[in-house]
């Protein structure tokens, strides 16, 4: 380790190293802050610089450690993190990538910022998203596209873009995001990196800046979490993150941790609808996560899924009718002329819900997860597809309404069909094609994510740390 660049260390390599005095964390943040300050004005992805902060918090950490028996610091103790720009961190302006919310001064730190600090996190920026949170695709008016590390003529996904491409960069060790379509797990494919969306209720969310609540089925299919380059920090990011916030009444006291089940562990490798246009090479990689799978011990079988695409339509139906209902004329009011086009077409998916639609597609949503939860019986893990085509260019979503159906109907129908569900859903890269980074999702029943994350590290020993391909290049 003590040869590699101290940004290329893993978290938990990192926190191992501070809390046994071979590094500082000045150290630690300073390297960080180097390597943000080079390799961020390519991509800008981190769009607000806490490094002043993030010096004082550092040397105060390293005091903390020095008058400590180093059994009572944190997790991440003096550990570099970023957080994305849609949560409140106090002092800072939530902007939610929007012009006219640029002076939304948090009066107080959100649910995982609180946890991320109590573990000893220590904060260098704010990540980019698009403009409220809701394109695949990261731009915004006010701090402008993020870029692919990879190749900056793709996409770094969305929303949480600007975290995705700042951990395959190396700028931090772990960057938080969150996911209510696939907001973690699409830029987690795109830049090559791993995450998991949290089962509902496992990490506790709100902002103090919020002056309103969120609307019901926008809460139940949200998740925060941790993206990170290697399956060991998501799962730790994932731990700090879950610890206990009253303020959100949604929050479970579940253990991170469940029974083992008895003998191998069952994974339904999803078929492909007949409807879905693929990439051969895609869906080629893919398949290899199976074999690593079953190389490791689990039975492998492919099995068809119960009803994705009424799963899918229905979150699509819920989301954008709770939008056009309590947000759009806001949003209208607001955003730029690329997001009322993105936004458009995106409500052309879906049907719009008359009251007892409403109430009735909630009703029918409890159905779909009792399917769910009845096949996550027979088969403990789902490996899916995060897209079924390569990665698209930066902002294809502003191609037109059959571009936008082509995206997230067809391309990303796995992953936002797990929203709705609020199952936890691991991403982990498989390989690369055409020097772009395809990954594959991981489902469990509920409160399951060490199934999950087991099962994504089984991956990652076959496939390796991907990102160290990207490093070489340099």
């Amino acid at each position: 380790m003590t040869k590699t660049p101290i940004w290329q260390w893993s978290a938990v390599e990192t926190a191992a190293a501070i809390r046994k005095r071979e590094v500082s964390s000045e150290e630690v943040t300073r390297t960080h802050l180097d390597h943000m300050h080079e390799t961020n004005p390519g991509l800008n992805a981190v769009v607000v610089d806490l490094g002043a902060e993030a010096l004082t918090a550092a040397q105060a950490a390293d005091e903390a450690l020095a008058k400590s028996n180093g059994g009572d610091i944190g997790p991440l103790h003096g550990v570099p993190v970023t957080i994305k720009i849609n949560i409140d961190v106090e002092g800072q302006a939530n902007s939610n990538g929007v012009v006219d919310f640029k002076d939304n001064i948090a009066p107080g730190d959100s649910p995982v910022t609180a946890n991320l600090r109590k573990a000893g996190a220590i904060i260098i920026g704010l990540t980019n998203t698009p403009e409220f949170s809701l394109r695949g695709f990261t731009d915004n008016p006010l701090h402008g596209l993020t870029r692919n590390p990879w190749n900056p003529e793709v996409t770094c996904g969305g929303s949480s873009g600007g975290a995705g491409a700042s951990i395959a960069a190396g700028i931090g060790a772990i960057a938080h995001g969150n996911d209510i379509g696939g907001s973690l797990r699409w830029p987690a494919h795109c830049n090559g990196i791993a995450t998991i969306k949290p089962t509902q209720g496992r990490i506790p969310a709100f902002n103090p800046s919020a002056t309103a609540e969120r609307p019901l089925m926008a809460q139940f299919m949200s998740s925060q979490g941790p993206l990170a380059r290697e399956v060991r920090d998501v799962r730790l990011g994932l731990e700090v993150m879950a610890q206990r916030d009253a303020r959100d009444p949604w929050w479970v006291p579940a253990p991170l941790t469940g029974p083992k089940p008895a003998g191998p562990i069952k994974v339904a490798v999803a078929k492909i609808p007949d409807d879905m246009v693929t990439d051969p090479a895609v869906i080629a990689l893919q398949r290899k996560a199976a074999d690593h799978l079953a190389d490791a011990g689990y039975a492998v079988s492919e099995v068809e899924v119960p009803d994705l695409n009424a799963v899918w339509q229905l979150w699509c139906n819920l989301i954008m009718t709770e939008v056009a209902v309590l947000q759009k004329e806001q949003m209208l009011a607001t955003a730029s002329a690329d997001f009322q086009k993105t936004l458009h077409d995106f409500l052309g998916l879906s049907t719009q819900l008359d009251q007892a639609g409403y109430m009735k597609a909630i009703a029918g949503r409890s159905r779909h997860i009792r399917n769910w939860m009845m096949f996550l019986e027979s088969y403990q893990l789902v490996l899916t597809p995060t897209t079924v085509r390569p990665t698209p260019e930066a902002n294809a979503d502003l191609a037109g309404g059959e571009r936008v159906k082509q995206l997230f109907w067809n391309d990303l129908r796995f992953i936002s069909a797990m929203n709705v569900l609020g199952l936890p859903a691991a991403v982990v890269p498989v390989g690369l094609h055409n020097g772009l980074p395809v990954g594959v999702q991981i489902v469990g029943s509920r409160y399951r994510e060490d199934l999950c994350l087991d099962a994504a590290e089984a991956i990652e020993r076959e496939a390796g740390v991907l990102v160290r391909q990207l490093w070489d290049r340099r």
